[in-house]
């Protein structure tokens, strides 16, 4: 009898649990526009009695990363680690002085490193993220990440991701969304933390990547991390990845950037209710505040074309209770 006592009382906290989270599903949002047309849309697509009903498996949503999820301003977190790796990495390249991008970066010349341009970045990338095996390269990252803080917030960098937004990827992954990072980014950076931060797990993250090759060493087999790119997950990239690697348009995206348009427009192209959507970073007390003028997450064409396109903007500063996530 007690044994029944207690089980009934256990259900009965669940199910009062289930339904304080059901009738606000997205807490650490205000009550926007950007909210109601979230649950709108879930709603809807989720109704077997709606013309819009989506069956569960093609309940595809896909997510930049940098930005969108988590904090990119004022520098974009993978650079950093690369800027951190090729000074632990200079004494045993003497010949890296002569190169221009790596000499800056080296001394840690934010400014004559940028205006070698992506060229000099990417030089950067090769030079402290291949030569090694993709173990060996996760390991590195994932230390890193551990214990590496960011100078602002003073916090490990996989904290500072967006509480609303890891809320919108539970209440996504509740209502039968699989939830896919399509990510300008490394994809061999993210995916040692993704799963922990997001709960997207490494299969369900396609970024950018460089090559690869099969080798035996020590009788073992490795895969060797190549100085040459396979694979940019950027702009119209990333419709590409998400055909090539997910095989099923999305019916929800979210980005920040310019170089996320060619992923919403995708996605809008399908039949049926679709949802777009793109952080805005208007919050300089929280946060960061930039748009236009700027080299990380650039808004201009998102800004003057959203409405045109059916993109919504998600204000930062009006839209969410609160910025990052408390762990």
């Amino acid at each position: 009898m007690l044994r029944l006592v207690l089980a009934v009382f256990l259900l009965s906290l669940c199910t009062t649990q289930f339904v304080n989270a059901g009738d606000d599903p997205l807490s650490t949002w205000n009550d926007s526009a950007s909210k109601r047309e979230i649950i709108s849309f879930v709603k809807d697509v989720t109704d077997p009695k709606s013309p819009n009903f989506v069956k569960p498996q093609e309940r595809i949503a896909t997510y930049d990363n940098d930005g969108t999820l988590w904090k990119e301003a004022p520098v974009y977190t993978q650079i950093i680690f690369a800027l951190n790796q090729v000074k632990a990495m200079a004494p045993d390249h003497p010949e890296w002085k002569d190169n221009p991008a790596l000499d800056a970066a080296i001394k840690g010349d934010h400014k004559a490193l940028a205006a070698t341009g992506m060229k000099g970045v990417v030089e950067v990338l090769m030079a402290t993220h291949a030569g090694m095996t993709t173990q060996d390269f996760e390991k590195i990252a994932a230390e890193w990440l551990a214990t590496a803080k960011d100078a602002r917030f003073k916090r490990p960098y996989p904290s500072l991701t967006y509480a609303p937004m890891v809320e919108l990827l539970g209440y996504l992954r509740a209502n039968g969304f699989k939830n896919y990072i399509v990510s300008g980014g490394g994809v061999e950076f993210m995916r040692p933390w993704t799963e922990k931060a997001y709960g997207i797990p490494p299969e369900q993250v396609i970024g950018s990547s460089i090559k690869t090759k099969f080798e035996m060493r020590d009788g073992k087999p490795v895969l060797m991390r190549q100085p040459e790119v396979f694979f940019i997950d950027d702009k119209e990239g990333k419709p590409i990845g998400i055909q090539k690697f997910i095989g099923r348009r999305p019916i929800a995206a979210f980005g920040n950037s310019d170089a996320d348009i060619q992923m919403l427009q995708w996605t809008l192209a399908g039949s049926g209710r679709r949802l777009a959507m793109l952080v805005h970073h208007t919050d300089a007390e929280r946060e960061y505040a930039y748009d236009r003028d700027t080299h990380v997450g650039k808004l201009a064409k998102g800004i003057d074309d959203a409405k045109a396109e059916g993109w919504m903007l998600i204000d930062m500063k009006n839209d969410w209770k609160t910025v990052f996530s408390a762990n």
